[in-house]
């Protein structure tokens, strides 16, 4: 395919809505494995666009980079530029489109375009074939979302289970209990709402929901056996009865039983706002000790237990201009060693590292028991949130239709079949 044409078309977009961008160089990742540099001492500039703004992290990243300059004569610096989350999928677009691409990128929802317009180095090879870097010890469950062809085109450094979080103490404070041998949604509602008529604080909050990433809501809707489209992801599955099912949950619980906050409404758990927060096991970093707390798989629903990661993933562009010196710096960045550095803040890919203890290891939020359970017992079955390709254009489609569920007297069936309306062209493409 002709990449550089395919950015420009895609480029078009980027200023309404975060779509794919590809670059046009070569790769060495294809067929040669490893290959030694030839740029000149201190001649290497490289830049890896990230989301995270997190003092820890980044100085985790730092370290990392200054030990791989230590024996790299040509890095001249390693720069680990955070752009906002909420406009972090534009900004690398409109980068790439603008001729300022960085070398490496993390990506989420954007992984499926990127990789469909060639805009992504190869890594399969590079990784089998770097000495001590263990290519058999990822889990195929979790590198499939950034696997195509049997080529792995990004590292999926992050595979964090969705889970539920227990503010205790406010619990306690609301005369609750919560029956953890029988943890259904149904309960979390029940439970949610009298810590809500009782204290006036939240019940239960899908963490960075906020009534606008409907995706997040697959963290309960799973439960119900719904899925925003069927499995090779041409046709809208909105209008299931499972899914129907699931937003009625929903709506009841906003409007009905106020146990989960209404649109407008703030609730932040970490800050104790909240009885209960769904939220990815890497947001135990987030724990200050404030209040009590415990964390659990997700709720049952009534389709019975399931689990629901997010991902993320870092690779190299093929924009970049020093892709054998990213591919190279990429490879030491996610091998065994600093995998396992990097375990403290995102649960790791490699099945050498996912137990409790190994986890506990690095994590100081959470017993190994908790990692046991929440991480590592989740992790080789969960389905990943909602993607496609288009993932913007699709997000923003879905988001407005979905609007008018957000009122009392919204018909669910009806909102959900005109979200189906809605994406499904695009579904098509």
């Amino acid at each position: 395919m002709n990449t550089a044409t395919k950015l420009v078309g895609l480029a078009a977009l980027a200023t309404t809505i975060a779509v794919a961008a590809a670059g046009c160089s070569a790769s060495p990742g294809g067929s040669g494995g490893p290959v030694a540099t030839t740029a000149p001492p201190n001649s290497v500039d490289l830049r890896m666009t990230v989301w995270t703004s997190n003092e820890d992290q980044l100085a985790l990243f730092d370290s990392i980079a200054e030990e791989y300059k230590a024996d790299h004569p040509e890095i001249k610096s390693i720069t680990f530029e955070s752009l906002p989350f909420a406009d972090y999928n534009t900004t690398l677009t409109t980068q790439i489109a603008g001729g300022n691409s960085p070398d490496l990128a993390w990506m989420g929802d954007l992984s499926k375009d990127l990789i469909a317009s060639d805009a992504l180095v190869p890594l399969t090879d590079t990784l089998t074939e770097t000495k001590g870097w263990d290519y058999d010890d990822l889990l195929g469950s979790v590198t499939a979302e950034f696997t195509a062809d049997d080529e792995l085109y990004a590292y999926p450094f992050s595979n964090s289970p969705f889970a539920l979080y227990v503010n205790k103490t406010l619990l306690a404070q609301a005369g609750q209990t919560l029956d953890t041998s029988d943890l259904t949604w149904d309960q979390v509602s029940a439970v949610g709402s009298a810590v809500n008529a009782a204290t006036g604080k939240g019940g239960f909050v899908i963490r960075d929901f906020n009534y606008a990433s409907w995706n997040t809501l697959a963290t309960v809707w799973t439960g119900w056996g719904a899925s925003a489209w069927n499995d090779d992801g041409t046709k809208c599955t909105f209008d299931s009865d499972e899914m129907v099912d699931a937003f009625q949950f929903l709506h009841d619980a906003i409007f009905v039983d106020a146990s989960m906050p209404g649109p407008g409404t703030t609730a932040d758990f970490f800050a104790g706002d909240s009885a209960f927060t769904i939220a990815q096991v890497s947001r135990a970093s987030l724990l200050d000790g404030s209040f009590e707390y415990d964390v659990y798989p997700l709720p049952e629903g009534p389709k019975g237990t399931y689990s629901v990661i997010g991902q993320a993933g870092v690779g190299v562009l093929e924009s970049s201009a020093h892709i054998q010196e990213a591919t190279d710096f990429l490879a030491f960045l996610t091998n065994p060693g600093n995998a396992a550095k990097l375990a403290q803040f995102f649960p790791p890919p490699r099945e050498s590292l996912l137990t409790g203890e190994k986890l506990a290891e690095v994590n100081t939020k959470l017993t190994a028991e908790q990692l046991q359970t929440v991480v590592v017992d989740q992790i080789s079955d969960a389905v990943t949130l909602p993607n496609h390709t288009s993932p913007a254009e699709i997000a923003q489609k879905a988001k407005t239709a979905l609007d008018a569920m957000w009122t009392p007297d919204a018909d669910v069936e009806s909102v959900l079949t005109s979200v189906c309306a809605a994406i499904d062209p695009l579904l098509a493409k």
